[in-house]
């Protein structure tokens, strides 16, 4: 058998990921992120939202009982409402009491939701 008559093939071994495949996987990555941080921030702004609404939904039936029994709703404290009306009655800020009209807040992840009662509807808008 001659020299001539061997042939050694050789074969390149390809280990690894090219520096484009490795620059497309990470902008894939990337976007992929973006969009859940995106969706995580808004369904925690709607929970925030919807736990700041309840909070104030549950204290509404305090609010009219404090009022049955006082004939007003000045002097219409939270400590008061929980001690007296219910214990339920939390995260709940009243802003002001007045004979025939109050105003309550709730806050949570620094979002406030506000009701001015006894008719309005829970709103983001400020009552006094």
């Amino acid at each position: 058998m001659r020299d001539s008559d061997t042939h050694v093939v050789t074969t390149r071994s390809e280990d690894g990921f090219t520096l484009v495949e490795l620059v497309a996987v990470l902008a894939i990555m990337s976007a992929l992120l973006a969009i859940a941080v995106g969706s995580y921030s808004a369904a925690r702004g709607n929970a925030a939202d919807a736990s700041a609404k309840s909070n104030i939904q549950v204290a509404v039936p305090a609010f009219h009982a404090y009022f049955v029994d006082n004939g007003t709703y000045a002097g219409m404290t939270l400590p008061r409402l929980q001690t007296t009306y219910s214990r339920g009655v939390r995260n709940v800020t009243v802003v002001s009491a007045r004979a025939t009209t109050y105003c309550v807040r709730s806050t949570v992840e620094g979002r406030a939701w506000y009701k001015a009662g006894p008719s309005s509807s829970i709103t983001k808008t400020r009552c006094r």
